[in-house]
């Protein structure tokens, strides 16, 4: 094994040993707060944020510490926090839900991707969370680069019945988001959606439920970046 893949390893079996499962007690605390700082890039969210208004009285973001939360609270009027990071039991989520519950903010979890093709069904739990959450809200996922990028466009086009064109100034350097990484199946997806649009008409909620095809948007993004045309 090579010097780099061993120090991959070492990071990431001590990045394991501090993604305590409990905030409660005094050494958890301790182990997550440093996975928070250094593992989950919290160092570079403390002095920095991409907050940015999508609609009236939605906004997204980074991760926001606990003070810039309260500070959005009390700046914002925020009711509620949508997390795009997913269902797991570690760090991130553990703080949000304590931070949200000593604010008195309702948390709402929707888990997305942004590395594969959106899976159908995410995208229609999305819309739905986007109709019954209240507002104002923030939406956020690690670095507001890309599950928040997706989350936005998503938003403006079921919600607020915006054009893709709109929809794809969620996806920019502004926020970090890197169209020609693997994240840049974002951008294909919008482009799969307005390719459809254009030739029947068809609503973004309606072709997202009936004909939108999560892995042969894979299968065709894979393949144009295998021939360095992505």
């Amino acid at each position: 094994m090579s010097i780099f893949n061993r120090l991959k390893t070492a990071s990431r079996a001590r990045s394991d040993r501090l993604k305590a499962g409990d905030i409660t007690t005094p050494d958890g605390r301790r182990r997550a707060r440093a996975f928070m700082l250094w593992y989950d890039h919290e160092f570079v969210r403390i002095p920095w944020s991409n907050l940015a208004q999508v609609a009236p009285g939605v906004w997204r973001s980074n991760q926001p510490t606990h003070a810039r939360l309260a500070r959005l609270k009390d700046r914002l009027g925020l009711k509620t926090v949508l997390f795009l990071r997913g269902q797991m039991l570690e760090p991130p989520r553990l703080f949000e839900e304590e931070s949200c519950a000593e604010l008195g903010l309702d948390l709402v979890i929707v888990p997305l991707a942004a590395r594969n093709a959106p899976e159908r069904q995410s995208l229609l739990d999305l819309i739905a969370a986007f109709r019954r959450i209240e507002k104002p809200f923030l939406m956020h996922c690690k670095s507001g680069a890309d599950r928040a990028s997706l989350a936005s466009a998503v938003y403006l086009l079921a919600i607020e019945g915006a054009p893709v064109s709109r929809a794809r100034r969620m996806l920019s350097l502004r926020f970090v988001h890197l169209k020609w990484t693997k994240t840049g199946i974002i951008d294909a997806f919008l482009d799969a959606y307005e390719t459809a649009q254009k030739a029947s008409g068809v609503g973004f909620e309606a072709w997202v439920e009936n004909t939108y095809d999560a892995e042969a948007l894979q299968r065709a993004f894979d393949a144009k970046r295998r021939g360095g045309t992505a």
